[in-house]
């Protein structure tokens, strides 16, 4: 049977590694970015039958809702997997972001998987072993200092995660994430200020990395999937140690 995929902010970094990974194991996708020049790009020479562009903003939710309605309407109404993949990062000072950039961090790390689950969950319902994967962090465990809009958005995506791989059990719907820590992508990379927790763990993994967490959850789905072993030891500890000793660990690591 032909697998389906929708995959949000597939132009670059994790997103575009997915999408090429999954169009190697035969998946028929939907690949969807603010950017579709970048995807008709990379795209260009892949069998068009299984490869469906959207420019697609997930902050708007009508665009959402028929971005997905038409890629599943192609496929029998159904669809094995969505990817909420689409983010944005900004590592700053609380006080030195603008209002308006707080906003869009929300409006997409949270909203746009909100509007993606909530588009999707007709076509996922008609599906049996369908999955949702959305992409959270390893700043969803302890708030992270010059990262407090982001990491509060990534706690955000972590409850929604739970709470839905909970509810949507009824309908034999799987919903999990990937809490990496910082990845070698653009997104970190033309970040302008620094953040003293990320020069001190250092950034160890690329996209391949995250999209090889990816395939392991689609075969075997955790709640939480913990990416790289440094940072599955801190998560494992995370769990079972006083708030308190993880709150120093956070200003150690933050050091001057």
């Amino acid at each position: 049977m032909i697998k389906t995929a929708f995959i949000t902010g597939a132009a670059s970094g994790i997103g575009k590694s997915t999408v090429e990974a999954l169009y190697a194991n035969g998946w028929t996708l939907g690949i969807a970015d603010i950017n579709l020049d970048a995807l008709k790009e990379y795209s260009a020479n892949w069998d068009p039958n299984r490869v469906h562009c959207y420019q697609l903003d997930v902050r708007d939710a009508n665009q959402v809702t028929d971005c997905i309605k038409s890629f599943a309407e192609n496929n029998k109404q159904r669809l094995n997997l969505l990817f909420n993949c689409a983010g944005i990062l900004q590592i700053d000072r609380f006080e030195d972001i603008s209002t308006a950039r707080h906003q869009q961090i929300f409006d997409i790390n949270v909203m746009g998987v909100v509007h993606g689950c909530q588009a999707a969950f007709p076509y996922l319902r008609n599906t049996p072993k369908s999955q949702v994967i959305n992409m959270s962090s390893a700043s969803a465990t302890y708030g992270v200092p010059h990262l407090a809009s982001y990491s509060a958005s990534k706690f955000a995506v972590r409850g929604l995660t739970e709470a839905l791989n909970i509810e949507w059990a009824d309908h034999k719907i799987s919903v999990t994430d990937i809490m990496p820590p910082f990845v070698n992508t653009h997104m970190v990379t033309s970040q302008t200020s620094e953040s003293r927790i990320l020069n001190r763990l250092g950034v160890n993994l690329d996209a391949k990395d995250i999209t090889a967490a990816i395939l392991a959850q689609i075969q075997n789905p955790k709640t939480h999937r913990a990416v790289s072993l440094q940072f599955q030891i801190l998560y494992a500890l995370n769990q079972i140690t006083p708030s308190w000793l993880n709150r120093q660990m956070m200003r150690f690591l933050n050091r001057p």
